[in-house]
Parts: C-alpha cells; sequence; structure tokens
C-alpha cells in the first residue's frame, strides 16, 4: 500500500508564559508499529505517546505530545516530531519558531 495518505499534524498551546505543550497528531493510515518521537534542536526529548486508536477504516491514529518550559520554548529554534517504522521513511513535521513570533 502507498503512504500518500498518511498525514501529520502539529498544534501548540501556550498556557500563560510558563510552559508551551506541543501535540503531534498523525493519522489517516498509520499502522500500530510506528513510534513517534520528537526533536528539539536535533535533540531527541522524552516524548509521551498515547497508544493508537483504530479507527473505522482499520487504519490507526496517534498522537504524541511534548511539553517544554517557557525557557526552552524560547531558546528553541525548531521543534520535530517524527512518525517512523523500521524499514518506512519517516513522516516529519517541523514546527520552526521562527513561524511563531507573535
Amino acid at each position: 500500500g502507498s503512504n500518500s495518505a498518511n498525514t501529520m499534524n502539529m498544534t501548540r498551546e501556550l498556557s500563560s508564559t510558563t510552559q508551551a505543550t506541543l501535540t503531534c497528531l498523525a493519522n489517516k493510515g498509520f499502522p500500530s508499529d510506528w513510534t513517534m518521537s520528537w526533536k528539539v534542536d536535533g535533540t531527541i526529548k522524552g516524548q509521551k505517546t498515547n497508544p493508537g486508536v483504530l479507527e473505522k477504516d482499520g487504519l490507526y491514529s496517534w498522537s504524541s505530545t511534548l511539553t517544554l518550559t517557557a525557557q526552552q520554548w524560547t531558546m528553541a529554534r525548531e521543534v520535530t516530531c517524527e512518525a517512523h517504522q523500521s524499514s518506512q521513511t519517516p513522516v516529519i513535521q517541523t514546527l520552526r519558531m521562527a513561524d511563531c513570533s507573535g
């Protein structure tokens, strides 16, 4: 099967000025054996990945959240969410802080 249907979105939520929560949602056709990881400026960060949710079409949706302190968020240049499986090309979503000012 082709992976063209795989989509991934990243959303961010700034709670007051103390922290930023980023949520990465991968849906539309991820099998259950994919894993998600986060990188901040290329450094892997610990993540909390929720179990895959089986959709009606038999494919999975995943979500993973990463919480950064205000200081980490301010100093970060880019945050990357990756969904990957051993033999597949990773699906990557990158949030560049330069695009988020304001």
